[in-house]
C-alpha cells in the first residue's frame, strides 16, 4: 500500500549514484507532506513549525540483523523521513514511515558518562521529556532491555561518506486514537581523528501515511 507513498522518478544521473534510495527518494530530491495534516497535529507535538516541502540533504543507511534495512532522508528542517523495510527493499517491504525532527543534541565528554548513557540513560521503562512520559516500546525478555545497537553510513551532497555507531531506544505515548508521538533516544559514537565523538540525539516524531506525501523529484 506504499505505493502511492513513493513514486517513480525519471532517470536523472544529476544525483549521487552511491548514496541509498528507496521508490523516487534520493539525495538532492524532494517530497512535500500534507499542510492540512501537519497543522492538525502539530498542536500535540513536539514540533513546532514543521515544514511541509522537504529538500533531501543527506541519505542514511543502516542494515538490520533482521535482514531489513532503514533508510534516512535528511532535510533542509532539521527532520529525516525514516523508512524501514523488512526482506527487500522495494514498496512491499515497508514496514514503517516516520517523520523525525531533532529535538535535542548534547555532548558527552568522558567514558564514564557514555558508558552510564549505555547502561542507564538510554533504555528506561519511561522516558520524560518536556513534562511528557512517554513508554518504551522495545522491550526484551526479562527485566532489562539494552538499547538497539545499529551502525549508519551517511552520504551527503558533497560526496562525503560517513559512519556512525548507534545505541537506540524507542519510545511512544498516545496522542489520539489513532495517533501516537514518538520518542527516538540515540547514543552515537563516530571515529574522528583518534579521538571518539560521542553525544545524545533526542529526535521527535510521528507516523506517515502514502497519502500524507507527495515526492516531487
Amino acid at each position: 500500500m506504499f505505493g502511492k507513498l513513493f513514486g517513480k522518478k525519471d532517470d536523472d544521473t544529476s544525483h549521487k549514484p552511491d548514496a541509498p534510495e528507496i521508490m523516487g527518494l534520493y539525495l538532492g530530491g524532494s517530497f512535500e507532506l500534507d499542510a492540512l495534516k501537519l497543522r492538525l497535529l502539530q498542536p500535540h507535538l513536539k514540533i513546532d513549525g514543521a515544514a511541509s516541502k522537504h529538500l533531501i540533504q543527506a541519505v542514511g543507511k543502516v542494515a538490520l540483523d533482521s535482514g531489513g534495512n532503514v533508510f534516512r532522508f535528511y532535510t533542509d528542517d532539521d527532520a529525516f523521513l525514516q523508512v524501514i523495510t523488512d526482506g527487500g527493499d522495494t514498496e512491499n517491504h515497508i514496514t514503517d514511515v516516520k517523520l523525525w525532527y531533532f529535538y535535542d543534541t548534547m555532548t558527552v565528554g568522558s567514558d564514564s558518562q557514555w558508558q552510564d548513557l549505555l547502561n542507564n540513560g538510554i533504555s528506561q521503562p519511561v522516558y520524560e521529556l518536556d513534562g511528557d512520559v512517554y513508554e518504551r516500546v522495545w522491550d526484551a525478555v526479562g527485566e532489562i532491555s539494552p538499547p538497539v545497537a545499529m551502525t549508519e553510513t551517511t552520504f551527503e551532497e558533497d560526496g562525503d561518506v560517513s559512519t556512525t555507531d548507534q545505541f537506540i531506544m524507542l519510545y511512544e505515548k498516545s496522542i489520539s486514537e489513532d495517533d501516537v508521538e514518538a520518542v527516538l533516544v540515540s547514543g552515537e559514537e563516530k571515529i574522528v581523528g583518534n579521538n571518539h565523538d560521542r553525544c545524545l540525539v533526542i529526535s521527535t516524531g510521528f507516523n506517515l501515511s502514502p497519502s500524507d506525501i507527495t515526492i516531487n523529484g
